[in-house]
């Protein structure tokens, strides 16, 4: 969303809040976003390990905090948005990455885990996006981009819970895009295939089950946390202006099938 008519893709000025930016996708994101130009806040529960990275990201010249984000805890989600205002300025960017999946067969879910996933995966999102869009709207401009799944858009054995939070998720992005354009925020999310992960090492550690993905895959490959982090950027740059209330696909063609 940078002003800078040279690059498009810069976003210089910029101020990023990551949810769940500790590691893996959220933490990619992180990092993407501020070698783009963003100053960069890593919403996170662990505030030790969120101060270590984003240490490490100031030692590389990245202006970069961390912030104690329970998305669980409205009260929570307020603060750390406060937060990156008064440390960093103008929030401008939200990535909605926070989330988790507790697999089980369906006629197996128990009710704390139905809960678990939508407060988080949801609940969590939603309210993340109305405490960013509040300040947002008051500037006129924001991008807020949500990392669904592909799991929203087609079945996976045994994660029905999880597929139905991603595709609350997908859904709500095309609702909040319509609602707060007047306010020029876009809304947009991205909907990845299974990225190499702590929480898909299980899955891609089994051979027989690692196969059986690839052979799902007309790119025959499983994505890294980049993959997912730089078309974050490009969302979230005046690259994608004309952009809102879209759900960009990287799946290495899956649900193209």
């Amino acid at each position: 969303m940078s002003d800078s008519p040279a690059n498009p893709f810069a976003l210089n000025g910029e101020i990023a809040l990551v949810t769940g930016a500790t590691r893996g996708i959220g933490y990619a994101c992180a990092r993407a976003l501020a070698e783009a130009g963003a100053a960069v806040a890593l919403g996170c529960r662990d505030v030790r390990a969120g101060a270590e990275l984003a240490n490490a990201l100031r030692d590389g010249g990245i202006n970069a905090i961390a912030v104690h984000m329970d998305m669980l805890s409205l009260e929570s989600i307020e603060q750390a948005v406060a937060q990156v205002e008064t440390e960093l300025g103008p929030l401008s960017v939200l990535v909605n990455n926070a989330g988790h999946s507790r697999p089980a067969p369906a006629m197996q879910v128990k009710a704390d885990d139905y809960d678990a996933m939508f407060d988080l995966n949801v609940k969590g999102a939603f309210f993340a996006s109305q405490a960013a869009a509040r300040t947002m709207a008051a500037r006129e401009r924001g991008s807020i981009i949500n990392i669904a799944s592909q799991a929203g858009l087609v079945a996976l054995d045994g994660e029905s819970i999880y597929c139905m939070t991603k595709a609350a998720m997908i859904h709500m992005t095309q609702c909040l895009a319509v609602e707060w354009a007047p306010h020029h925020i876009r809304v947009n999310a991205v909907a990845p295939t299974f990225i190499r992960t702590d929480s898909t090492k299980g899955w891609l550690e089994n051979e027989a089950s690692l196969n059986s993905l690839l052979a799902r895959i007309p790119l025959r490959q499983i994505g890294e946390p980049e993959n997912v982090a730089e078309p974050v950027v490009f969302l979230a740059s005046n690259a994608a202006a004309l952009i809102t209330g879209a759900t960009l696909k990287i799946d290495g063609g899956w649900t193209a099938v």
